[in-house]
């Protein structure tokens, strides 16, 4: 696997951050050449080819923040931190889906962070220790309290979330949530806890969803996903016992599934359709990525 392969990673912006904290070199970016990228609040503008669509800073509002995405060679890439977070942010929406069809890799990843960068900027215009209004500093990678007596530094979070198949036999553990389209299985996910280390959270994760202890976990890859801000971290490990009980209130039905089972499903996503036993989740997703690669081990 490469990075090209994974969606919302590989993008082709130089991230700069001898820029970033270099307030006279920003500034000096900020010039007829620079680009920003548009946005519709977290949505991005897309063109009739199929591309972002960028414009200059003068499309920018006179008040706006902004945030520095990276350079483009030798231009400055930047993107408006919208005035409010728009709560259906937090899933990707039909704009998001959208891109996810259309765009090209690089392209889908430089929105991507643009969006998880930019909702944060909107989700924290107060200091979360002293409640005073912060402001905008390392180019958008930082915001710093306001407030002389408090002065705290906050910077940009990503959510580490787990996503892991679990093998037994030579069949995989998955599971549906009632959200899913019909039809729909995939690999079990959670948060890491605090004071938790990855292993931990996977073995934790599927013990509460589907009542099923594992051991030996292995990483295999990694997904940004940008609603509103996750690192999916894509892990196996084996199960000695199959017994499944299903935490309702987690999901709403958890199975194993044949090595056979799986490959219908992921050939049936090319198709648009679902396979006969369940359908993979589109392939925009870890979990396919991570089903291609548990099929692809044997």
């Amino acid at each position: 696997m490469t990075m090209n392969t994974i969606a919302f990673s590989g993008s082709r912006l130089d991230r700069a951050d001898h820029v970033r904290s270099d307030p006279a070199a920003l500034a000096a970016l900020r010039d007829w050449r620079a680009r920003l990228l548009r946005l519709e609040g977290l949505d991005p503008v897309i063109t009739p080819e199929g591309t972002l669509d960028w414009g200059t800073l003068a499309d920018a509002g006179p008040d706006s923040e902004l945030v520095f995405l990276g350079l483009d060679g030798d231009r400055g890439c930047f993107a408006e931190v919208p005035a409010r977070f728009p709560r259906e942010a937090t899933v990707a929406g039909p704009r998001s889906w959208q891109a996810m069809a259309v765009l090209a890799g690089d392209e889908l990843a430089t929105y991507g962070g643009a969006r998880s960068l930019v909702g944060w900027h909107a989700r924290h215009r107060f200091c979360a220790v002293c409640g005073a209004p912060t402001h905008i500093a390392k180019g958008g990678w930082q915001r710093n309290c306001a407030n002389a007596d408090c002065r705290a530094e906050h910077f940009p979070r990503v959510d580490p979330v787990t996503i892991m198949l679990v093998e037994h036999d030579g069949n995989v553990l998955l599971g549906r949530q009632p959200r899913f389209p019909a039809g729909r299985y995939s690999a079990l996910a959670g948060f890491v806890e605090p004071g938790e280390a990855i292993e931990e959270a996977v073995a934790r994760e599927v013990q509460e969803e589907a009542g099923v202890r594992v051991r030996d976990v292995t990483y295999v890859a990694s997904q940004p996903w940008p609603f509103p801000s996750s690192l999916m971290i894509g892990c196996h490990a084996y199960a000695d016992d199959p017994a499944i009980i299903v935490d309702m209130t987690e999901l709403e039905d958890a199975r194993w599934f044949s090595r056979a089972d799986v490959a219908d499903a992921v050939e049936a996503v090319g198709r648009g359709e679902n396979g006969q036993a369940f359908g993979a989740p589109p392939r925009t997703a870890v979990a396919h990525v991570l089903l291609r690669w548990w099929l692809d081990r044997a």
